[in-house]
């Protein structure tokens, strides 16, 4: 049967995931010498490509994995002069799983803990030996000089190390060298507690930093990583446990009280309720019964279920959801780029000062050089941009985290950094705004005819018809207890409606062309908001009944936010005039176009977008999947088509409206903490230098915190992001 509207000549479902497949490529290209001629095949579990995480190396190849430093800026690639990690010196492991380039071989336990231990017993050398000098009230003599400089290798072999090897590959300009540079200049000058502090120091910090980013990714990472390690299959003659990954869709599997569910698929039998707080972030348990589609990572409480898995591990939520955050950082922000690109100025031309502070200014001040070269010393160990070039990626991944623990999955930091900007949230209707499931909410019967004798006919006619609003009939009727007979005949009538003999009367069910074919009268004007279905006998208009869709609650609220956000709000849909009016004024959406189809509602945003906004698209089906890949930012809602959801940006895993407004909030956070970070460590070491430069005040553990501290605080200051999201940015 066919509504009275103007029905969406949707493009056909292989057109729309071509389209979807070409707005979200896979990752970027791995340009790493050692690979040959496997370039590009650096992949993660997921089968997405990274950023040449080098995981596949052994530990001699680790330390020679450099990569080209194209013209292009915008490629991804290993060493510190790559995109994202330029300037980022320090022996962290990234984000996304790829080491700096100074530390490149992964610590293990025991490294770590002989990395502790060195720094433990470098600090009581060091202090030692400064304390016993103080109270004796000697110079450095022979042996205070032995001790701090067997403090100074035992503090600085690692460094010294990674300097030499950077060095032999032509990477001179990063931390390691710099302050190796810086400490052995002090000695040079007999500096020597300046000389092992700075490095002690800056051994400290490093670790501090280190157990920052890792705790801070630890936590995200167990956070979403709800994938299991082993299922339950039905077996003949009972049960058997086996790894998750050997598990094949159509497998049976069985969910106890209190499991997660393992895989995504459809409840075969029993009852239960659901916890899926984990994956959509909904407080309220789930009712699940037979035939209900259950996602991974929710939490039985009650009853024993048996599921069919419909999709392998790694296809299912759990995984996708995690591949999501793991791969978060291969789309990196515009204020990513440019720290990457002002980190490749700024620290050569602060080497070049701390040059001219060293030999041209006692020159031309007439002075002595040794408290110039202390000074440029101090330029030295500040010139590492380490603060800059951390913090911005881990304020996004921090963000990202909070945004998975919420049900709000970002595809990448340059999505949430797009979605700060937006200006316009374009929405589809049905799935979005609305639940996407029809009811009669009239029964408009002509004179003569009584409303139930009117539901009775037309659900009779829809009897065979799997439309959602000739479901919708007959559940209506079901549920009036009507005794719905079943038609005599039935003829379906392509784009109009359905004729078919009930109790012997030749009974015409469609829209208004199909009742105009049979030559009914008096049929009324649409008034109604909704799709209506018309009922003729002959040439006799028997009635009409009105179906709508229901707006989901929260929507008018998540409008109101956005507005109160600055966003102006446009709904496009493929329905008609009149029910679009209504959802669009029930909501609070200040415009709205209606009667568009899936090409039609590009052109809309175009149209949108040349007008000077940047627009956030949000749609559910696979015809919104052309839209989301051409808005500045696609959303989607997680019970959303496949399409859609991999052509958008970022999903809503529990499709509801409100967490559009949430996403703006979270991202405008981000990126605010990560501008504060910028500014705070440019104007520190700015200051620092500056008191330097003029000779007002030089001193060597200012320079420390400049570099280590500053960095310290801007972590702490992403890692903030973690702790909770505010309601207004």
């Amino acid at each position: 049967m066919v509504p009275d509207q103007k029905g969406l000549e949707a493009q056909s479902a292989e057109e729309q995931e071509n389209l979807a497949g070409e707005a979200w490529p896979d990752g970027n290209v791995c340009s790493c010498e050692e690979h040959g001629d496997e370039k590009g095949s650096c992949h993660d579990d997921g089968g997405r490509e990274d950023s040449c995480p080098c995981r596949d190396h052994d530990d001699s190849e680790k330390d020679h994995c450099h990569c080209h430093d194209e013209a292009d800026d915008d490629e991804d690639h290993c060493h510190y002069h790559s995109e994202g990690h330029a300037g980022h010196f320090h022996g962290h492991h990234h984000l996304h799983g790829a080491s700096c380039g100074c530390h490149d071989e992964e610590l293990s336990e025991e490294e770590e803990k002989r990395a502790r231990w060195e720094i433990v017993i470098g600090a009581v050398l060091f202090l030692g030996a400064v304390a016993v000098k103080l109270i004796r009230g000697d110079s450095y003599t022979w042996p205070y000089i032995v001790v701090l400089a067997l403090a100074y290798l035992i503090l600085g072999w690692r460094v010294l190390k990674e300097a030499f090897e950077n060095l032999m590959h032509g990477e001179w300009m990063d931390e390691n060298f710099l302050m190796s540079l810086a400490t052995l200049a002090a000695f040079a000058i007999q500096e020597f507690p300046e000389a092992v502090g700075v490095m002690l120091f800056f051994r400290i910090g490093e670790a501090f930093e280190d157990l920052a980013s890792e705790r801070s990714r630890r936590r995200i990472m167990e956070a979403v990583d709800l994938r299991p390690e082993t299922v339950t299959v039905e077996k003949s003659g009972g049960s058997e446990t086996v790894p998750a990954g050997s598990v094949r869709p159509g497998t049976v599997f069985l969910v106890r009280p209190g499991d997660r569910v393992p895989l995504d698929g459809t409840v075969l039998e029993g009852e239960s309720y659901l916890d899926t707080s984990a994956v959509t972030g909904e407080p309220v348990p789930v009712r699940v019964e037979p035939g209900t589609a259950v996602l991974s990572g929710g939490v039985n409480t009650s009853g024993l279920l048996r599921v069919r898995a419909d999709k392998p591990l790694s296809e299912s939520m759990v995984s996708r959801i995690l591949r999501s955050v793991e791969n978060a950082q291969e789309s990196k922000p515009q204020i990513d780029r440019f720290i990457t690109r002002f980190a490749r100025i700024y620290t050569p031309c602060v080497v070049g000062l701390a040059l001219l502070t060293a030999f041209v200014m006692p020159l031309l001040r007439g002075e002595a050089f040794l408290p110039w070269i202390y000074t440029a010393i101090s330029f030295l160990v500040m010139s590492c941009p380490c603060a800059l070039v951390l913090s911005v990626p881990l304020a996004f991944f921090c963000g990202i985290g909070a945004a998975s623990s919420r049900g709000i999955l970002f595809k990448g930091g340059a999505s949430m950094e797009q979605l700060a900007g937006v200006t316009a949230a374009v929405m589809d209707k049905t799935g979005t705004i609305t639940r996407g499931t029809f009811e009669v909410r009239k029964v408009l019967p002509a004179p003569g005819i009584g409303e139930e004798e009117l539901l009775r006919l037309a659900a009779a006619c829809e009897e065979a018809s799997t439309h959602p609003i000739a479901q919708s009939i007959r559940r209506a009727a079901q549920e009036a207890a009507l005794d719905v007979p079943a038609p005599e005949a039935a003829q379906e009538i392509p784009g109009k409606g359905i004729r078919a003999r009930v109790d012997g009367r030749e009974i015409a069910c469609g829209n208004r062309a199909l009742l105009a074919l049979g030559g009914a009268g008096e049929v009324p004007e649409d008034t109604e908001p909704g799709a209506e279905v018309f009922l003729a006998e002959g040439r006799r208009y028997l009635g009409r009944l009105v179906i709508s869709d229901e707006v989901k609650e929260g929507a008018g609220e998540a409008i109101r936010r956005l507005h109160d956000l600055g966003i102006k709000t446009v709904m496009l849909t493929g329905d008609g005039a009149s029910g679009a009016q209504s959802v669009a004024e029930e909501v609070g959406i200040e415009d709205w176009r209606a009667h568009l189809l899936p090409d039609q509602k590009v052109d809309e945003l175009q149209k949108i977008r040349s007008a000077g906004e940047k627009v956030l698209f949000v749609g559910d089906g696979i015809n919104d999947a052309p839209v989301l890949a051409g808005a500045d930012v696609g959303a989607a809602m997680g019970s959303g088509a496949d399409a859609a959801i991999e052509a958008a940006d970022l999903v809503c895993m529990n499709s509801d409206p409100a967490s559009v407004p949430e996403a703006v909030v979270l991202s405008r956070r981000v990126r605010r903490t990560a501008w504060q970070n910028v500014i705070f460590a440019l104007a520190f070491k700015a200051v620092v230098m500056i008191l330097g430069v003029t000779g007002i005040y030089s001193n060597m553990w200012l320079a420390v915190f400049a570099d280590t501290g500053v960095a310290v605080l801007c972590i702490l200051n992403s890692v903030r992001l973690l702790l909770g999201t505010k309601k207004n940015a």
